[in-house]
């Protein structure tokens, strides 16, 4: 297949297999994020410019990687204005976690109960 130039528009099946999303799914982003209006053909075929496959992408990011809910991520594009997380408070002397902690004895205990049941079995 011929790869498209960066300024080609693209189709809503296009940018739907670019995203890894359905087509429906960018119908309901262009009702929910006003500011993605692509064009709109003969017979409702829609064509995305290069500034609107830019935002989808940006769009798809706030979704599905950084966890936004469609209101935020559209508050988000529309103002930038989304609330900070609190910072965790943190001990002096507290170490620095690096991954989940877990209570060790506990973790002990259920691998012996699961290896005497293989064992009984």
């Amino acid at each position: 297949m011929v790869e498209k130039s960066a300024d080609a528009f693209r189709t809503i099946g296009e940018m739907a297999g670019a995203l890894g999303v359905r087509t429906h799914i960018l119908r309901y982003w262009e009702e929910q994020f006003p500011m993605l209006n692509p064009l709109t053909r003969a017979g409702g075929r829609r064509l995305y410019r290069p500034d609107d496959v830019a935002l989808l992408h940006t769009i798809h990011r706030l979704l599905y990687s950084e966890g936004y809910t469609v209101k935020g991520a559209r508050r988000f594009l529309e103002t930038g204005d989304v609330p900070a997380p609190a910072p965790a408070p943190v001990a002096a002397s507290a170490p620095v976690a690096t991954g989940p902690q877990f209570d060790v004895s506990a973790l002990r205990a259920i691998r012996n109960r699961l290896a005497s049941a293989l064992a009984a079995a």
